[in-house]
């Protein structure tokens, strides 16, 4: 099985799900999709999506969403890009689990339309994603929702939700489960942000319970991205992809790449029943600093080992004295920046060091020191300081970890 074509693999998951066989299921890989969840779509786009398309068989692609005070807003997707991109689509609506209460009726309305102007564009969709995260206690009138919405439907489109682990404790959650064709339980930045996006315990043991309640194959969204959290006098706010105009304490929170790729590995050697694949979220784009840089999103999915590969560099950018040191990460996991630098130098007339690191003479040189610790994400380069010597050469560098 692990040689078919991806697109082979992608067919059999669609036959599993119609025929809701469980046995053959638990033989194939995992398929492995992508959120593409940006409000605006950039030039960036087409990068990241050429070079994560050997890797992730779907895009789930946030179309259109709904939010308390904000009301109603369609993403613009590049739909020539998507087409040329020639992957499966899934469209995705949020309606946000803070709504006083869903219009259901506006609801079919804006997505009947969305799905028509897709249509027009030349994108279709194999499937809806309806993304609410509303209370427990409001599932039965989320349920009566998905069932009319069923209804207003094309013909042959599939129909699935977003689900969080909360819901597990309903007994009303095999009602909704009923309505549509599968499901996305979501394990991550479900509890208090105090608590941190991800828990790999936690994510490995409601995905197990959900297997219990669900007849069909679902996948489990995990996290490859970064948050900050914001406190203020008004309460916690989580920042991510969009930022927030907020005053007040900021702290980041961090999906952590070898914990996640401990509980892919967990769900491949412990795999849940009805476990067809996992998406991940969100599609990394060029500069966005809170999600992972492609190299460790598609070595974490693979099952690849994990490591950071640092090393330092010196530049004479002219045909002088000034030297530019920089540090650079070739490897495919984030790796913590030096606490010391020890350079052999001499006759330095000048030098200083950029934020993050203190730069003075030593006995041999000059020395940069780590003023606060922080990562160095794979693929990226952080420029470290400069300087004025008439000798400094990078083999007399000493890097202390």
């Amino acid at each position: 099985m692990y040689g078919l074509p991806r697109r082979w693999i992608a067919a059999l998951f669609f036959l599993l799900a119609l025929t809701g066989g469980c046995r053959e299921e638990a033989s194939l890989p995992f398929d492995q999709q992508l959120y593409v969840w940006q409000r605006q779509w950039l030039p960036a786009h087409a990068e990241a999506l050429a070079a994560s398309h050997a890797d992730f068989s779907t895009l789930r692609v946030l179309a259109l969403q709904a939010h308390p005070g904000a009301g109603w807003s369609r993403i613009r997707v590049d739909a020539p890009l998507l087409r040329a991109d020639g992957r499966p689509l899934v469209a995705v609506v949020r309606l946000d689990g803070q709504l006083p209460q869903l219009d259901a009726q506006r609801a079919r309305e804006e997505i009947t339309a969305l799905l028509a102007d897709w249509q027009a564009a030349g994108l279709t969709p194999q499937a809806l994603e309806i993304d609410h995260d509303c209370a427990s206690a409001r599932l039965p009138g989320y349920t009566r929702f998905l069932a009319e919405l069923r209804q207003a439907l094309p013909p042959g489109l599939r129909l699935g939700i977003t689900a969080l682990p909360a819901w597990l404790s309903s007994p009303e959650l095999d009602a909704l489960l009923a309505q549509v064709d599968g499901s996305v339980l979501q394990v991550h930045g479900v509890s208090a942000p105090e608590q941190g996006l991800f828990d790999a315990d936690k994510a490995f043991a409601w995905a197990q319970r959900w297997a219990e309640r669900s007849e069909r194959p679902f996948l489990l969204a995990l996290p490859a991205y970064g948050a900050g959290l914001i406190s203020s006098a008004s309460g916690a706010q989580v920042e991510s992809e969009a930022p927030l105009n907020l005053a007040g304490e900021r702290r980041e929170l961090s999906a952590d790449p070898q914990q996640v790729a401990a509980v892919v590995q967990r769900l491949r050697d412990e795999r849940p029943a009805h476990l067809a694949g996992l998406i991940w979220f969100r599609l990394p784009l060029p500069g966005d600093r809170r999600a992972w840089p492609l190299a460790t999103l598609r070595a974490v999915a693979r099952g690849e080992p994990l490591a950071a590969a640092l090393a330092v560099q010196v530049e004479r950018p002219r045909d002088d004295d000034l030297r530019e040191l920089s540090l650079t990460n070739t490897g495919n996991a984030p790796g913590p920046l030096p606490q010391r630098l020890d350079i052999a130098a001499r006759d330095c007339q000048a030098f200083d060091a950029l934020p993050g690191y203190r730069m003075q003479r030593s006995d041999t040189g000059l020395v940069l020191e780590r003023q606060a610790a922080a990562d160095l994400a794979a693929g990226q380069r952080r420029a470290l300081g400069w300087a004025r010597c008439s000798e400094l050469d990078q083999g007399g560098i000493h890097v202390r970890p």
